[in-house]
C-alpha cells in the first residue's frame, strides 16, 4: 500500500526522473538516504516499471502524428502484427482493443509519401481507419 510520502515522490519522478535523490528527498521532506530506500523499495515492487524520455518527434522530422483503427479480416492476426514488428521506425504504440476495431495503431510519418507507402503496406494485412492529429 502506498502512503502519501510513495505518492510525493511518484508525482516527482514523473516530472523529472532525473532528480537527484537529494533533490528529491527535499521535495518529500525526507534525507537522501531515505529518499533512495523507498525509490528502491517502489522500484522492486513493480510500482516503477523504468525510466524513460520523451522526445519531440517533429524536430526528429516527424512530422506527421497518426492513429489508425485497425480492422483485421480474420481473427489470425499474427501476419498484421509481423508486419508491425517491421515498421518500427513509424510505431509509437500499438494497442489491441475492443470497440470498432481490433487495434490502435499510433505511428509518426516524416513525409506523406512514407506514409502513404506504408499504408499501401498495412493494406496486404488489414483494413484501417486513419485519423491525422492536428494539434496537441
Amino acid at each position: 500500500m502506498l502512503d502519501n510520502t510513495d505518492i510525493q515522490i511518484l508525482d516527482e519522478l514523473s516530472k523529472n526522473s532525473r532528480i537527484t535523490m537529494k533533490e528529491l528527498g527535499v521535495k518529500v521532506h525526507l534525507t537522501g538516504p531515505a529518499t533512495s530506500a523507498r525509490v528502491a523499495k517502489l522500484e522492486e515492487s513493480g510500482v516503477i516499471e523504468g525510466y524513460t524520455i520523451n522526445l519531440n518527434r517533429t524536430k526528429l522530422g516527424y512530422h506527421i502524428h497518426a492513429f489508425l483503427t485497425i480492422i483485421t479480416e480474420s481473427i489470425f492476426h499474427k501476419p498484421y502484427l509481423s508486419f508491425v514488428e517491421t515498421q518500427k521506425q513509424y510505431l509509437i504504440n500499438n494497442y489491441k482493443i475492443s470497440g470498432d476495431g481490433c487495434y490502435i495503431l499510433e505511428c509518426n510519418f516524416p513525409s506523406t509519401e512514407l506514409m502513404n507507402l506504408f499504408l499501401e503496406k498495412l493494406n496486404k494485412h488489414a483494413n484501417y481507419k486513419l485519423s491525422i492529429v492536428i494539434n496537441k
